[in-house]
């Protein structure tokens, strides 16, 4: 009797040390979580101080009329926001239109129709497009994309399309390759990887007793990636095309190289532009502290996070729009 007693005191000492180590872990673990989660915020917060404080010479100065107003003229020191916000909205919107179905399609061929062999090598060409810097896009955009378009694609359109009532005005203008609808192909290239490696695993998630479902039913391949695919992954295909919506609103040095960087407003795809963030980058340097102009760059910092935030918004109110019908 005194060996079974002295043995189970024995368990019993044990597995109360572990369940005291084991307490200790997920307190620490708790911890650590919290800390993470609360250090998002902490960091979204200061950003948002920052270029608040920063911008708020030029929000006073100017007034609402510095996000309508198309000036920038460092010398006379009249800023305004609406030719780069132009810009960015446009060249994003370029981008999209060319980047998502390409990447559904690329997508869809790897997950449905590539031979498993040749699918591997594709998708890990994907991934190594989404790891080259992005300079390296706008130096190729520069010496490649743009003498391209210059010489073919803005002729071409502009002869057959610029007299188009209504679609003609952005078909209009000097083929010098450099401008928006430049900028935005060169965005859709370095978006599509992001937006189909998401697309890909989602589709690849989808159970497969679903399809073959449908496929018993008698549906074709379009049928079942409409009818079944599709309504499955929304939710997830969508945050894919927010990330790509992210990185165009906010990828600077490749736009910088092919966008012009003129600060014009006008409908056509071939005229150059700029953007807030390639804005940023090339007056940046040539800012003094404290200055009306850096003001302003911080300002235009500003409305980039307000239209980042405006745009995950709508994607939040459509899925949710989405998920109850």
């Amino acid at each position: 009797m005194m060996v079974v007693s002295s043995t189970t005191a024995g368990q019993e000492a044990a597995a109360s040390g572990r369940n005291a180590g084991g307490n200790a872990g997920d307190a620490a673990f708790g911890v650590l979580a919290r800390l993470a989660g609360w250090s998002i915020l902490l960091v979204m917060a200061g950003i948002i101080i920052v270029l608040v404080s920063g911008g708020w010479q030029a929000f006073s100065t100017f007034g609402p009329g510095f996000i309508t107003s198309k000036a920038w003229n460092p010398i006379t020191h009249n800023f305004g926001a609406a030719t780069s916000i132009f810009g960015t909205l446009v060249t994003t919107a370029v981008a999209l239109v060319f980047a998502v179905p390409f990447a559904f399609g690329v997508a869809f061929w790897l997950v449905e129709m590539a031979p498993p062999a040749l699918a591997r090598v594709i998708e890990m060409a994907v991934q190594l497009l989404a790891a080259v810097p992005s300079i390296i896009f706008g130096m190729w955009g520069f010496f490649i994309v743009v003498p391209f378009m210059a010489h073919y694609v803005e002729p071409v359109a502009t002869r057959y399309l610029g007299h188009v009532p209504g679609i003609g005005l952005l078909f209009r203008g000097a083929p010098y390759g450099t401008g928006l609808l430049t900028g935005g192909l060169i965005l859709a290239i370095m978006v599509t990887p992001f937006i189909c490696s998401v697309m890909a695993d989602v589709f690849v998630s989808i159970p497969a007793v679903l399809k073959e479902s449908a496929f018993g039913l008698g549906e074709t391949r379009w049928e079942v990636m409409r009818k079944v695919v599709l309504p499955w992954s929304r939710q997830a295909v969508m945050g894919g095309i927010m990330l790509g919506t992210g990185r165009a609103l906010g990828e600077t040095m490749a736009v910088t190289f092919v966008i012009g960087n003129s600060n014009r407003l006008g409908w056509s795809l071939f005229a150059p532009g700029n953007t807030i963030a390639s804005l940023i980058a090339l007056e940046f340097p040539e800012s003094s502290a404290g200055s009306l102009k850096l003001s302003a760059l911080l300002a235009l910092g500003a409305i980039l996070m307000v239209i980042s935030f405006i745009t995950l918004a709508c994607s939040r109110m459509f899925l949710q729009r989405g998920i109850k019908n």
